[in-house]
């Protein structure tokens, strides 16, 4: 009598549930509340910036210098290798792995760990070279070493936060993050201005006490996302009793990762250029731009909300080989996305003054931020398509396209950006390249997965009955 093969795992409701319930409304289920709480969690920041704005232009400038590099970490974290992390756990449950998905929680922390370090030591010794070069001088490049060294101090921190994060939403669980944050928000809206500006016996702070405050929201974070994998309520159970290095999980996560952190430099360097740009004409072009510019940041964590989902989606679809559902749930995120942002976008152009009016009465500050707004604004559901097809092929693991077309966007508006001064167009022929790599970087990653992308070479143009029959899928009745 033969062994019988033994059964495969049975399935976490919550994974079958990504397999098997209807697109659209588990996408806006899992996303909405997202949206909402990431919505809120970059307000917050906004807030932060309106309080620092109430300190002087050279405070929003030195702010606004290290806000690119800030964005860098936050989206390499939550967006690159936490993307990673995600699509990996995910993978891991739609394949019926739990113990590598268990596993991989321990080394998502590991990886946490060593890339804030990494950020901190590089904030350290390369600070100051990066924010001279980026037009920062006198004042506000005070203000900016001083923003700096408070808040990468505390990366490790951040990471962790981000790290823990994702491995919850990786089991399709966007409920427990979206919670942490909202509690937390909740918490820095009056933790920064007490500490920016003091009360009591606490002192005045300034721009270091709107550092620490961020800090500290991402420390009760990270103990409380701690608190719950280890508690046994998560689908992912991390194993506490020692880690093992296993070489082949770190390389799953960081195989989708460092692709993702490819495309996350591209689109923070292509800020960074801008500002540095701007900042040839003074320290009020520097803050009206990186104050407008924190609008497009503002739609990384919008996007994201339906882009969180998309990965858990996707990825738990791809795992257990159901690529028609993955294929059709992308261009569901992706219409939802392309919608949310550009609906931003438009309230932005039409509205300039009074987004910029918020954080700054300086006119000068104003006429730069608002100029931005009115080039760059109408393209942003371009920036939305790219970003949630960034988040959908990190679910595949199949990065290539989204990732060349980010470094595309780069080129653009380094190139065209560094023409439009060499010509005289000034800061609008700036933004209008900005405008231009926004557009590019949206219709390449459109047009590379509706081709093929994720499943073989990229033929033009294929229509999707044939990609379907290629993947060997029925064709829907």
């Amino acid at each position: 009598m033969s062994d019988a093969a033994a059964p495969p795992p049975a399935l976490d409701p919550r994974t079958r549930r990504l397999l098997e319930a209807p697109l659209l409304p588990t996408l806006l289920r899992l996303g909405t509340p997202n949206v909402l709480v990431l919505g809120a969690q970059a307000a917050a920041g906004l807030i932060e910036t309106w309080f620092i704005g109430k300190l002087g232009v050279d405070a929003l400038g030195g702010v606004a210098l290290v806000f690119p590099v800030v964005m860098l970490m936050q989206m390499m974290s939550a967006g690159a290798i936490g993307g990673g992390i995600s699509s990996s756990v995910a993978r891991a449950l739609g394949a019926r792995r739990r113990d590598d998905a268990d596993a991989l929680a321990q080394h998502a922390a590991l990886l946490s760990v060593v890339f804030g370090l990494a950020f901190t030591a590089a904030a350290l010794l390369g600070g100051e070279a990066l924010y001279r070069r980026m037009g920062g001088d006198g004042a506000v490049l005070q203000v900016a070493l001083t923003y700096s060294g408070w808040v990468f101090a505390g990366a490790v921190l951040i990471w962790l936060f981000n790290a823990l994060a994702s491995v919850v939403r990786g089991t399709g669980n966007m409920a427990v993050p979206a919670i942490v944050t909202c509690v937390g928000t909740a918490a820095l809206v009056p933790l920064s201005p007490l500490l920016i500006f003091g009360w009591g016996p606490l002192p005045a702070l300034g721009v270091a006490g709107g550092a620490l405050a961020l800090l500290l929201y991402y420390l009760g974070g990270t103990l409380w996302l701690a608190w719950y994998l280890a508690s046994g309520r998560s689908v992912v159970r991390p194993l506490l009793r020692g880690l093992h290095l296993r070489r082949d999980l770190l390389l799953d996560i960081l195989r989708v990762g460092a692709a993702g952190a490819v495309s996350t430099v591209a689109t923070n360097v292509a800020i960074a250029v801008a500002t540095g740009y701007a900042g040839a004409h003074g320290a009020a072009a520097i803050a009206g731009y990186g104050t407008a510019a924190r609008l497009e940041y503002l739609l990384v964590p919008l996007v994201f909300g339906f882009g969180g989902p998309l990965v858990a989606i996707v990825g738990t679809c791809m795992g257990a080989g159901q690529r028609r559902r993955a294929l059709q749930a992308t261009w569901t995120g992706a219409a939802l996305a392309f919608v949310l942002a550009e609906g931003v976008g438009l309230l932005a152009t039409a509205f300039p003054v009074a987004w910029m009016g918020l954080f700054s009465p300086d006119p000068d500050v104003i006429a730069a931020g608002s100029l931005y707004l009115r080039l760059v604004g109408p393209f942003y559901g371009f920036f939305g398509l790219g970003l949630v097809l960034y988040f959908a092929s990190q679910g595949a693991g199949r990065l290539l396209w989204p990732v060349l077309a980010n470094v595309v966007r780069l080129l653009v508006a380094a190139t065209g950006g560094w023409l439009a001064l060499r010509w005289g167009a000034g800061l609008a022929g700036v933004f209008a390249a900005q405008a231009l790599a926004l557009l590019g970087y949206g219709v390449l990653s459109a047009a590379a997965i509706a081709g093929g992308a994720w499943f073989g070479p990229l033929g033009w143009p294929r229509r999707t009955d044939a990609l379907l029959r290629r993947l060997q899928v029925p064709a829907a009745p």
